[in-house]
């Protein structure tokens, strides 16, 4: 298993492309790298390949938001320009002018 280039960056907001959420990139894995119990949980007709980047989001849904491990097949870019209403968010990122979320500076003690 040779890892893919991931597509989606730190800070990107993304969309799944089947369920109704959305979420900021905050961690990518260049592979598969959660328990083989949640990848099989996965029903076996949309089981994703491992050897592919997955994504850490702080997700949001019109219900609620949660942390979200989803695949790169699984997601595409989120150009609505909506803030991302995540609770953590706002611990990790700042938003630009322009919409964009960037990592926040780590801050000298």
């Amino acid at each position: 298993m040779k890892p893919r280039t991931a597509k989606f960056g730190i800070g990107q907001i993304v969309k799944h492309r089947k369920y109704a959420f959305r979420g900021i990139v905050y961690d990518v894995d260049p592979v598969f790298s959660n328990t083989e119990e949640w990848w099989e949980s996965i029903p076996e007709d949309i089981r994703p390949r491992k050897d592919q980047p997955f994504y850490h989001l702080y997700a949001e849904n019109d219900e609620t938001e949660y942390v979200a491990y989803v695949s790169e097949q699984n997601l595409l870019a989120d150009t609505s320009g909506d803030p991302v209403r995540h609770p953590q968010v706002d611990e990790m990122f700042v938003r630009a002018r322009d919409g964009a979320y960037q990592v926040k500076p780590a801050r000298m003690h």
